[in-house]
Parts: structure tokens; sequence; C-alpha cells
């Protein structure tokens, strides 16, 4: 939220509710003015609902911390909680038709195979969207992701991610597939680094031990895309497909991989199939 100020005490200033719209300090820090300020972005605006409710839920986020170190009441801080999101019906003409794009098990095991494995950047790109496409993670995550969060049990696979506002680690599935070419990569590699994905220097030809940058990962999911021809392809839509094919089998498996607190999360976000049919024997 970068065009608004907080009318908080220091060290929390920069954030919240624009004075501009609450006038003096004492406004925005009630619950009210939130409220008010949604109204205002939903009619006059056209950011869509999913961008306003993250407006929201970062004021929220602010006021917690606020109020945990004594800036203001918990009280308050419990009456921004309370304030609602906007509904995502009633502002579905502002949704962007390739927000969300469908990978089909089939798209994806090919969007998985592109990179060419006989170049150590195709390798590690192959393991790095095997990744994505069965850990149900961040691209963000994933790119940091390090040999000591990687677990073997049973015959199976887990990556251990301590994700966004989380207190404690998840467990995250991973394919033998992914396993597989995770370790391809890694016997490759001719540097040592405690960091899975670790990038290239000097136009992409030097390796060094440093963790792959999140722009690198984002081009390693367009290459594959724009070869196979599929449009809009973007790392998030690999953490939904992973949402939508668990769910299939179990929401509440989609919930735990994915890190939900809330299961309607998953079932909102990150669920774009009718859950119809039988179970899947794995991802893809």
């Amino acid at each position: 939220m970068p065009e608004l100020t907080l009318a908080l005490p220091p060290p929390l200033a920069g954030t919240a509710l624009d004075l501009r719209f609450c006038g003096e300090p004492q406004t925005a820090l009630q619950a009210a003015s939130l409220a008010r300020w949604r109204t205002s972005l939903a009619q006059h605006t056209t950011l869509s609902p999913h961008t306003i409710n993250r407006r929201l839920a970062a004021v929220k986020r602010l006021v917690q911390e606020a109020a945990a170190q004594g800036y203001v009441a918990s009280a308050a801080a419990e009456a921004f909680r309370r304030v609602p999101g906007v509904p995502v019906k009633a502002l579905k003409d502002r949704l962007k038709a390739t927000a969300r794009t469908r990978i089909t098990p089939g798209q994806m095991r090919q969007l998985c195979e592109t990179p060419d494995p006989r170049t150590l950047i195709g390798r590690r790109d192959r393991a790095l969207l095997h990744t994505l496409a069965t850990s149900g993670c961040r691209v963000s995550e994933v790119v940091t992701l390090t040999a000591a969060q990687l677990l073997s049990r049973d015959g199976n696979f887990f990556l251990t991610v301590l994700g966004k506002n989380q207190t404690e680690a998840r467990t995250a599935p991973l394919s033998h597939e992914a396993y597989a070419s995770i370790q391809a990569w890694l016997a490759r590699r001719p540097v040592e680094s405690a960091y899975l994905f670790t990038s290239f220097a000097g136009k992409g030809h030097r390796p060094t031990a440093r963790p792959m940058h999140l722009s690198a990962a984002w081009r390693a999911v367009q290459r594959a895309a724009r070869r196979l021809e599929l449009a809009h392809v973007k790392p998030h839509d690999f953490r939904r497909f992973v949402g939508t094919e668990l769910a299939k089998r179990d929401i509440r498996l989609a919930q735990k991989a994915l890190g939900h607190k809330r299961i309607e999360t998953t079932a909102r976000h990150y669920v774009l199939d009718e859950l119809v049919g039988g179970l899947t024997d794995g991802l893809y």
C-alpha cells in the first residue's frame, strides 16, 4: 500500500489509513474509519476485490502489531479485525480474466519437462518447476529452500516450510519426480551451497552459491509457458494447481499443504475445479 500514510505513532508509521481520507490521526484509529475506507475503495476506485481485501488486511495486521506494542488498545485492534472485507462476487466484473489460469495435469507435466536437462540451468529449472508443481509452496518459499528442509519418511518426500504469517513450520508434499529432479540438479551443480536452487551470474553462465532470485524463478516459469504457448501462467498458478488437485482427494490435505489457517481460504481461492469424480493417484 505505498500511497497510504499511517496515522499511528512511530515506529509503525507508513502504511495504514490515509490521513487525507480520515482527516486526523484519532479518526484513523477507529474501526469505523476502516469500514468507510473499504466502502470508498469499492465505490470510487476500480481496484479488484482481492486488492481491496489485501489492503484492508494490511491495515488490520498493522493495528494488531500496534496493540501488541502498546500503541493502541487491544479492544481497538479487535474492532478492526471484525471489519469484513468486500465480497468478491459483488465486484466480480473487476476481476481479470487471467488472474487465475487453470493448468491441467497434462499441461503441468509438459511444463515441468520443458527445460533442457542437458544444460545446468535446464536441470535447475526442471527441479524448480517440479517442486512448485507438487509442493504448493509459494515461489518465494521455494527459492530460499535449503537441503535441511528436504525430508524423507516411509518412502515419501516432504518439505518443511515456515510460510507467511506462520509461527510453526508446515509439511508440504514433494513428488518422487520432484525429488529426483532436485538430486539430478545437485549432482551436476559445480558449487557447494546450503540452498537447493542457486543462481547464475555473468549473463547466466557462471553458477554461484547464492539463492536463486525471485525474478529468475518467474522467468523460468514464463519460459516454459511460452514454449508450450500457454498464456498468462504465473508461479502462483502452480500453487493453485496443487490446491485443486489435493482437494480432489481431501480439501483438508490442500489446506495443510498450503498452510492456510482457514479452510475457507483454500476453498475460495485455491480450488479451481468442481470437485467431481474419483480420487487422483498423485498430483499429476
